[in-house]
């Protein structure tokens, strides 16, 4: 088994984690430049924003593999692999599930939900020292903390805390907890998983609308199947089954990566414009022609970063590195600033418009990941 650390991959997922701070911080300026933003669910296109969740997806695929071999390697039972798996769903459903709610608003103070529910997280999931003495009492102190939270919430409409889509992080969760349930049981096989990958970008052609709104299948058992399974019409998986099956296909491939890496992103760019003649680009609608866009540039993306990882020419990722190593807790760190906006509740000035205020957003995103940097000096770190 190939089970050394894989620098390209925590370079991308480093890079996505910065752009997903950094177009998250979109909201606190005016007149963003369009390619930058969102497109909207039926506007043909594919801006910066909406490269980055389905690449996250694709870099936690490229993980699973190297992930689940170092647990075998070590000797770990598969029983015992198959409780980490859930673990690790589990926390993410449920940090999903709280931002989420949080998201869609909060009756009484957003501020103070957020503050109490990052602290929630940090006691629980933090990586404590393996001889910390007090570790079981601060995460039975977060569970307590959550849980008081989960009672109080009630939304603006007085609805209870709910599940909804899971959130982000919770959509992540569940596409975690498929590709490794797949990997675990394709691993000797890995053709069935490209043939697994093959069938959800069918279903969804299937149940995706058209350009002119028209559906190929109507509402069917394969539909109602894949919404049960939280699969949706198959965008999710489709990203993160591509992250496994890029890093099986890199670890067979001895010579001329590079170039197979570049013909593979050539087909998967080729295939995504013959299908957008009929299905518009749209992140909103999940549609398989953004699906195999984002997937070309994601495969010749971490093409690239394995050539400078052997060169070793990685030491401009160096300042990116916490993103990359600690991407949990960056991402939590833009609740700590929104929570701090609430509580002070300022205006936009009016001169953060435009390129001034994306490099507003530019510089956000540096002090989010220094601020990451310098919480685990501390020994504050999310780990799950």
């Amino acid at each position: 088994m190939n089970n050394e650390r894989n620098l390209a991959i925590d370079m991308f997922r480093g890079l996505t984690m910065v752009l997903m701070v950094f177009v998250n911080d979109f909201w606190t300026v005016f007149n963003v430049p369009h390619f930058l933003e969102h497109y909207a669910t039926w506007e043909d296109g594919i801006g910066l924003s909406d490269f980055v969740y389905p690449m996250f997806l694709f870099a936690m695929g490229m993980s699973v593999p190297y992930a689940l071999d170092r647990r075998m390697a070590r000797g770990c039972p598969m029983l015992d692999t198959l409780k980490h798996i859930l673990k690790r769903t589990l926390a993410l459903l449920v940090m999903g599930v709280f931002i989420m709610n949080a998201e869609e608003g909060v009756a009484w103070n957003k501020g103070v939900y957020l503050v109490i529910m990052l602290v929630g997280f940090f006691l629980i999931w933090n990586q404590y020292p393996q001889d910390f003495r007090w570790k079981k009492y601060l995460q039975w102190a977060g569970v307590l903390l959550l849980a008081g939270l989960a009672v109080a919430y009630r939304s603006p409409d007085g609805e209870l805390l709910h599940a909804g889509w899971w959130g982000i992080l919770g959509q992540i969760g569940w596409m975690y907890l498929f590709a490794s349930i797949a990997y675990l049981l394709c691993r000797e096989k890995p053709w069935i998983l490209a043939i697994l990958w093959a069938v959800f970008c069918l279903v969804n052609l299937s149940v995706t609308p058209m350009r002119d709104h028209a559906v190929w299948i109507g509402p069917n058992i394969l539909a109602d199947m894949t919404e049960a399974l939280q699969l949706s019409n198959g965008h999710s998986i489709i990203m993160a089954l591509g992250g496994v099956i890029t890093v099986l296909c890199g670890r067979r491939l001895r010579k001329a990566q590079w170039g197979i890496a570049l013909a593979a992103a050539a087909v998967l760019a080729v295939l995504a414009l013959c299908f957008n003649a009929d299905w518009i680009y749209s992140k909103n609608l999940g549609t398989l022609p953004w699906c195999l866009m984002v997937s070309a540039v994601s495969v010749a993306l971490y093409a690239l970063l394995r050539v400078l990882e052997k060169k070793g020419w990685t030491a401009w990722f160096k300042p990116l590195s916490p993103a990359g190593t600690a991407t949990l807790t960056v991402y939590m760190i833009p609740y700590f600033f929104v929570a701090l906006w609430i509580f002070f509740i300022p205006g936009i000035p009016a001169w953060l418009t435009g390129w001034v205020g994306v490099g507003k957003c530019v510089v956000y995103t540096a002090v989010c990941i220094g601020i990451a940097w310098l919480l685990t000096k501390a020994g504050i770190k999310l780990k799950i």
